[in-house]
């Protein structure tokens, strides 16, 4: 059986969305202070006006290396997300949001956008 076979059956992620599950549930804690890590030390909040409360501010980069930080790299997954997900009450609400985004058809372009 094809590895994508024994996913759907089992219905399991993929490794690679399993990495962007990860660092979107990293990000989460760090914003809502669930973690030893201080919010201001990697993000910043886009102060534009025009966009809901808790979206981040893409910063600059002009060095391959920095694209890859975790600071960088997970500012626009977070950015994508719908404000119900960003705005979950806990973090399994918010674990549970990121399934119902994944089995959802913008959801599955959504990760198909950033995993590959």
């Amino acid at each position: 059986m094809a590895y994508a076979d024994r996913l759907d059956s089992l219905k399991l992620w993929t490794l690679e969305e399993r990495r962007v599950r990860a660092d979107l549930i990293d990000v989460y804690k760090i914003v809502h202070g669930l973690s030893a890590i201080p919010f201001s030390s990697f993000f910043e909040f886009e102060n534009s006006g025009r966009t809901r409360g808790l979206k981040l501010w893409k910063k600059r980069c002009h060095l391959d290396l920095r694209i890859y930080f975790f600071s960088e790299r997970v500012v626009s997954l977070w950015n994508c997300l719908d404000e119900r997900t960003v705005k979950s009450a806990s973090l399994n609400c918010f674990k549970g949001n990121l399934t119902r985004l994944r089995s959802s058809t913008m959801g599955q372009l959504f990760l198909d956008s950033f995993v590959r």
